[in-house]
């Protein structure tokens, strides 16, 4: 029996990659598709300390992994109404991540932005609240990444991002900011 050899499977082909330049983009599959949503209000950003799952012990933005059929903007609403049993308003996605484990994981992520939210965020199993000043962001208690874009964020920039990482130590990035629409 002939046929084509297959390749290694997504996950693996480009676990090698210590460098952005590494790895064909326009080829690359992510393991799981994820969200990340960032509430920004009078002058605070709302954030999380992550109980469990990818990045726990780190602070970040509430999100997780998109189910099947689910939209990412759909995806980015349920996860911030598990981790914090509140519903963000005004969500706007303002930028996309790529990012690559040396370990063969890979996640692609929408991130959003929202100027509101109903009800008060609480704790649960999953994550605890914590509002900070947009101008006191624990970035030392974050993924390293997290420094160089959520600064944009904050200002309301669009950007894209392609990450490589082993384990919490970040190897080499990407980061773009995109003008217009």
């Amino acid at each position: 029996m002939s046929g084509p050899v297959p390749g290694p499977a997504p996950e693996k082909r480009h676990a090698a990659a210590r460098r952005v330049a590494d790895i064909d983009w326009t080829s690359w599959r992510a393991v799981d598709d994820c969200t990340l949503v960032f509430v920004i209000r009078n002058g605070r950003i709302l954030l999380i300390h992550k109980k469990r799952g990818l990045g726990a012990g780190k602070i970040n933005g509430p999100g997780g992994r998109r189910e099947p059929g689910e939209t990412f903007g759909d995806c980015a609403v349920r996860e911030v109404r598990e981790e914090l049993g509140v519903t963000p308003r005004d969500v706007v996605k303002v930028g996309e991540h790529r990012f690559q484990f040396v370990d063969g994981y890979s996640t692609f992520v929408y991130v959003y932005r929202a100027s509101g939210l109903d009800g008060e965020p609480v704790e649960t199993d999953e994550a605890a609240p914590l509002w900070v000043g947009v101008d006191r962001i624990p970035f030392d208690e974050m993924w390293e990444d997290d420094r160089y874009w959520l600064p944009l964020v904050v200002a309301g920039r669009r950007f894209s991002g392609q990450w490589i990482f082993d384990g919490n130590r970040m190897l080499d990035y990407r980061l773009d900011v995109v003008d217009g629409p």
